[in-house]
C-alpha cells in the first residue's frame, strides 16, 4: 500500500480520503482527546505482547524520513511489541517488491537496537523481552507473485511470513472483495494455499471475496487469518466479513484483526473508538475470545491537517487506479484515539466495559502470537 507524503514521508497506511471533506477538529493539531487510562489497564498494557496485525506500510521509508527521530520515538513510546508491515504495496511488481523488502531489511540492520525482523515465532517474545519492535514482513497483494507458485518460497526466503491471494480485485489465485462478479479460489489459488501451508507462510484473506474467503478457510490446513477487517453484522461493507466466515475461520484456529478504517460506519461521519470497540465485541461474541485481535490498518502517527491534504491526493490516485473501496471518503483514523498509543486506549475501553484481563491480553496480541506459532512452528 504505502503513502508517499512529501512533508512527512511516512504516514503508515496505504489509503487516504476523498476530496472536499472538512478537517475533523481532532485532526488539526495531531492530539487525541483521550480518556486517562486506569492503573489496571496501564499495567496490563505494559506487560502484554502488543501486536498490530496491519500497520506501517513500506516501513523502509523510515530510512530517509524527514522526521525520523520523532517517528522512531513515537513507535517506541507506543508500547507495541510487534507490527505486521505491508511490503510491495497494493500492486507492486516483482522488482518493486524486492526493492521494498531490501529497504525494510536495511532499516532493521541500521537500527538493531530498535527493530527485530521476525524469522522465527520466538522472535515475537524475544522482541518483547528485549524492548524492541518485531517486524513481520507481509504482502497484501499478489501482483509480485504473478502466477508463479515458486515465488512463494522465494519471498519466504526473504522473510515474508504473511501473504494474501488478492487485493480487492481478482488475481490469478482468487476473487477480490470489490469484484462486480466475485469469484472463489482458482485451481492455482488452491495450489498456492497448499504451498503456503507447506512452507510456513500465513494465509491472509482480508481482501478476498466472500466466496474466496470461505474456500480459502476450507482449503487451508493451518489457521487462516483475516488480519484487518470489520464485521458485516455491525456495518455492511465489502471489506467487512460475515458471521459465517468469521465462525469458520475461528473453527480452523484463525484470528481476525479488527481495523480502525472508515468502513466501520456509514460514510456520513468519522468512526470513533466506540465504533472500533463495537466491531471488536461482536467478533468476540461470534468467534470467541481466542480468535480476535487488532489489525488497525490506520494511520500510525498522529494525524494533522497536512496529512489530510496529502491523503486527499492519494485517494484521488486510488480512485483513478481502481484500487479504492466504497467509503474511502474519510481519513483512516479515529479522532478520539489519534495517538500511537491508541491500542492502550482499546485495552482501557475493554476493561472498562467489563472484559476480563485475560481477554484483553489475548486481543492485544496473544491470539495472533499463538496463531503465528501454529502456522510457522514454535521455533
Amino acid at each position: 500500500m504505502g503513502i508517499d507524503a512529501s512533508r512527512r514521508r511516512v504516514l503508515g497506511w496505504g489509503g487516504g480520503l476523498l476530496a472536499g471533506l472538512a478537517v475533523p477538529a481532532a485532526a488539526t493539531n495531531g492530539t487525541a482527546p483521550a480518556a486517562v487510562a486506569s492503573a489496571d489497564s496501564s499495567a496490563l498494557y505494559a506487560r502484554a505482547l502488543v501486536l498490530d496485525a496491519n500497520v506501517l506500510a513500506s516501513i523502509g521509508a523510515l530510512l530517509d524520513d524527514d522526521a525520523q527521530a520523532l517517528h522512531l520515538r513515537q513507535i517506541r513510546d507506543s508500547g507495541i511489541s510487534a507490527i505486521k508491515t505491508t511490503l510491495g504495496g497494493a500492486a507492486g511488481s516483482f522488482e518493486e517488491t524486492v526493492a521494498d523488502i531490501a529497504r525494510a531489511q536495511q532499516l532493521v540492520e541500521s537500527l538493531p537496537e530498535m527493530f527485530l525482523k521476525v524469522v522465527h515465532h520466538g522472535d515475537l517474545a524475544r522482541a518483547k523481552r528485549e524492548g524492541r519492535v518485531a517486524l513481520i514482513f507481509s504482502f497484501e497483494a499478489a501482483t509480485m507473485l504473478e502466477d508463479r507458485l515458486e515465488r512463494i518460497d522465494l519471498f519466504r526466503g526473504l522473510g515474508v511470513r504473511v501473504m494474501q491471494l488478492s487485493y480487492n480485485h481478482a488475481s490469478p489465485f482468487g476473487g477480490g472483495c470489490l469484484d462486480a462478479a466475485p469469484s472463489g479460489l482458482s485451481p492455482l489459488g488452491r495450489e498456492a494455499v497448499a504451498r503456503m501451508n507447506d512452507c510456513g507462510v500465513a494465509l491472509d484473506l482480508s481482501h478476498s471475496s466472500a466466496l474466496a474467503t470461505r474456500e480459502g478457510i476450507e482449503a487451508s490446513r493451518t489457521p487462516p487469518l483475516i488480519t484487518h477487517a470489520g464485521c458485516s453484522a455491525v456495518f455492511e461493507h465489502p471489506r467487512n466479513k460475515r458471521d459465517t466466515e468469521l465462525r469458520a475461520m475461528a473453527d480452523k484456529g484463525g484470528v481476525v484483526g479488527i481495523y480502525m478504517l472508515p468502513f466501520l460506519t456509514q460514510d456520513s461521519r468519522q468512526p470513533l473508538l466506540a465504533d472500533h470497540i463495537a466491531h471488536l465485541e461482536h467478533a468476540l461474541h461470534v468467534c470467541g475470545e481466542d480468535h480476535v485481535g487488532i489489525g488497525s490498518d490506520a494511520l500510525f502517527f498522529p494525524v494533522d491537517a497536512q496529512d489530510i491534504r496529502d491523503m486527499d491526493r492519494q485517494m484521488r490516485e486510488r480512485r483513478l487506479a481502481g484500487t479504492g473501496a466504497p467509503g474511502e471518503n474519510r481519513t483512516p483514523y479515529l479522532p478520539d484515539a489519534n495517538s500511537p498509543r491508541r491500542l492502550a486506549q482499546v485495552a482501557d475501553a475493554l476493561l472498562r466495559r467489563g472484559h476480563p484481563p485475560r481477554v484483553v491480553d489475548k486481543v492485544l496480541g496473544a491470539n495472533f502470537a499463538r496463531a503465528f506459532g501454529d502456522i510457522w512452528g514454535n521455533g
